[in-house]
């Protein structure tokens, strides 16, 4: 196999020939088979196509325009559609289900149970399987962030304090509960942003949404799309609850509260007694 060919990743692959049951892409042997029902309309030699490349039922390496779930280093949560004794097959978005042997199973998992694994390569196989003993990917040690840094996060487990989450399928952080403004639950993925680093132990404090004036810049084109889609006005104030702000533009009262006067002071909406008025 060409050490190029990514396997479990997206792959740009040069189309080598034609065939009555799909094409071959390029992987510096003898292909890549992408199967017909795969094959994007009017795709010709020579074309370079975008697909993910992983093993089939025949340990072949095979090529799909399907996109997964997620793909190899990913933290996914993932439903699991059957079980034998060996292990669980999860949905993760291809024909072939992906594996979870017993032993990389924290708990038994049950058919259409949904579980937080990561995907991996199994040393034994050199397939694509997934574990659910994701801690031991996870280190704070040596840090790739930096504070007000935009990141992925995936929420892991709830604690006292808030939620733990895993910060670009790396680090684990804080996402306090006065930084939460709508239900979550374990495995939910969502941006967030770094809030706070502690130097001394390296541990993470984290927000959701985008930092700053950049954050309040994204909720005022929100909020003046609604105000146009309303007829220019909406009964939102700052004595409006929390919980109806957060209904309706889903977003934190202290935000609100920030755009709404950031719009004022540039003139683009108005106050009025019941609500606020688009110029």
């Amino acid at each position: 196999m060409n050490t190029m060919i990514k396997v479990g990743q997206y792959n740009e692959l040069k189309v080598l020939r034609i065939v009555e049951f799909g094409l071959y892409l390029d992987d510096g042997n003898d292909g890549i088979l992408l199967p017909k029902r795969f094959m994007p309309v009017g795709a010709k030699p020579d074309d370079v196509l975008r697909v993910f490349i992983y093993h089939d039922g025949e340990e072949r390496l095979i090529a799909t325009t399907q996109k997964p779930y997620g793909i190899l280093g990913d933290i996914v949560k993932l439903k699991a559609v059957s079980v034998t004794p060996q292990g669980a097959f999860m949905d993760w978005g291809l024909m072939k289900d992906l594996f979870v042997p017993k032993s990389q199973q924290l708990q038994k998992m049950m058919p259409n149970g949904r579980y937080l694994v990561k995907i991996v390569i199994d040393e034994q196989t050199g397939r694509l399987a997934a574990t659910e003993k994701i801690d031991s990917f996870l280190s704070n040690d040596i840090l790739t962030v930096k504070e007000l840094e935009e990141v992925n996060l995936t929420v892991y487990r709830r604690t006292d304090i808030g939620y733990v989450v895993i910060i670009n399928n790396q680090h684990t952080g804080v996402l306090h509960h006065n930084e939460i403004y709508r239900n979550i639950t374990d495995g939910d993925q969502f941006k967030g942003f770094i809030k706070k680093i502690y130097v001394k132990d390296n541990k993470i404090d984290v927000a959701a949404g985008k930092p700053g004036y950049q954050r309040v810049e994204d909720e005022a084109d929100k909020i003046l799309r609604l105000l146009k889609e309303n007829n220019g006005f909406l009964s939102y104030h700052d004595k409006s609850s929390p919980d109806d702000i957060y209904a309706f533009f889903e977003m934190s009262k202290k935000t609100f509260k920030m755009t709404i006067g950031n719009l004022y002071k540039k003139q683009q909406i108005d106050f009025e007694k019941d609500g606020i008025r688009l110029k």
